[in-house]
């Protein structure tokens, strides 16, 4: 059957069939993500392994070469990295594009768990995780206030701004940059351990199992059944230098007689700067299947409603991923409005026909918009990639309508009725248009 014929023959159903198409197209346009880049699912896994104290060539000899022989042995690898630096190493493990991402993640997990023996028993359990590209910061900010230093900046942000961003649709993770980390410090003093027979290890051991809560079963009392905990930890380094330290000959001494106590900060292992000046930062990274677009707007305004709400706070915007996605996607559609304004300006030049420049004004968005039905059915998002597929496939389209509506007025200029014209111009080249496209 000829598709061209059909429809000129019964008109109604045919433009029936795009209006509704055309609808159904731009409520799926406006349920799509807007994205800077696709979320690409790679076949890389990455395999972290902590020994905090060992040098890097104990990482490289004990850990690193176990790991690589064992996971050198799955199907489908193609290429592993390993840095090793103090304390830590990481394996980043590269397979073909063909492999299964959850297939490589469970066998790279398997082959870690085959060597977890012959690791050093110190170790911390490996952390095998994918390459989550979409985990990259979209939009990162500085904060100062008058009212607080570093460290009340660092635990404001840990706590307070952290938790309130994380309750945002599509906001994936917030992480603090720069500033310090509360830490209390107990310093031994040596002679008073010697003089006592004590040591640091035996300190440590008893500052571990005194500081514990657990459960603790449950007790009948008033006629009712409540839970019960042992509740053995401290609230300030005043209460942890009172802590009565047990010793092995049955003496107990109070902490504060060997060691001196402050409730200070954590040695800085990084800095945050900007222009120059150290500063507190933290960045926002959206979820996975989340718009960027969507993901600054919202992060946007509730920071702006807490700086409403407290104005001592002052924060600035470092750098952000958002614009440039909202300027990437408004540019290539007014490119795809610009494209289509020229095609029709093009037909209506060389054919001076009216009628036929309406016709091609008319195929193009119905043309051009049902593909996005097809487009959210499959989980596509609107980025620079879908965007660029459009604006090729747009250029086919047009070149098909030009062709069709040439013939048809080629026919009209012979004599011929439009009815006439239009169904001898489809049956002449319309095989060859749909095969073109195709």
């Amino acid at each position: 059957m000829n598709v061209s014929a059909w429809s000129i023959r019964n008109p109604i159903p045919a433009v029936m069939v795009f209006v509704l198409l055309t609808i159904a197209g731009l409520f799926s346009f406006s349920a799509m993500k807007v994205q800077n880049f696709p979320d690409i699912d790679l076949p890389t896994i990455t395999v972290s392994a902590s020994l905090p104290g060992a040098s890097p060539s104990q990482l490289e000899n004990d850990v690193a070469r176990k790991i690589e022989n064992s996971v050198a042995t799955i199907q489908g690898l193609k290429h592993i990295t390993t840095k090793v630096q103090d304390g830590a190493a990481t394996l980043i493990v590269e397979f073909r594009l063909e492999k299964p991402l959850q297939e490589a993640l469970d066998e790279t997990r398997s082959a870690v768990q085959r060597v977890r023996a012959d690791l050093p028993a110190d170790l911390r359990d490996p952390v095998v995780n994918k390459l989550d590209l979409a985990a990259q910061p979209v939009l990162a900010y500085t904060i100062a206030s008058p009212r607080m230093d570093d460290e009340a900046l660092s635990w404001f942000v840990d706590n307070d701004i952290q938790r309130m961003l994380l309750a945002l649709p599509g906001v994936g993770a917030v992480n603090r940059v720069g500033g310090v980390t509360r830490q209390v410090h107990i310093d031994l003093d040596p002679l008073k351990l010697q003089a006592l027979g004590a040591t640091a290890a035996e300190i440590s051991q008893q500052l571990r199992l005194i500081q514990v809560e657990s459960a603790g079963g449950r007790t009948d009392l008033g006629g009712s059944e409540q839970p019960v905990r042992t509740l053995a930890t401290v609230e300030s380094a005043d209460q942890l230098a009172d802590i009565q330290i047990p010793l092995r000959d049955g003496r107990r001494i109070r902490l504060d007689q060997v060691a001196r106590i402050s409730d200070t900060i954590a040695q800085p292992r990084s800095a945050a700067l900007l222009d120059g000046k150290p500063v507190v930062g933290f960045e926002v990274a959206r979820a996975r299947g989340a718009s960027e677009v969507e993901v600054g707007a919202a992060v946007r305004a509730r920071l702006a409603q807490l700086t409403a709400e407290r104005p001592d706070i002052k924060l600035n915007e470092a750098f952000n991923f958002v614009d440039p996605a909202q300027e990437e996607y408004e540019g290539s559609l007014h490119l795809l409005y610009e494209g289509a304004a020229l095609a029709v300006l093009v037909v209506w030049l060389f054919l001076r026909d009216w009628r036929a420049t309406f016709v091609s004004a008319v195929a193009l968005p119905m043309s051009a918009i049902p593909a996005f039905i097809g487009m959210h059915y499959l989980g596509f998002s609107i980025n620079v990639v879908t965007l660029l597929a459009l604006s090729l496939v747009i250029g086919i389209l047009v070149d098909d309508a030009i062709v069709e509506v040439e013939n048809i007025v080629r026919h009209l200029r012979m004599g011929k009725t439009p009815y006439q014209a239009a169904m001898e111009a489809a049956d002449e080249i319309g095989l060859a248009v749909i095969a073109t496209t195709f």
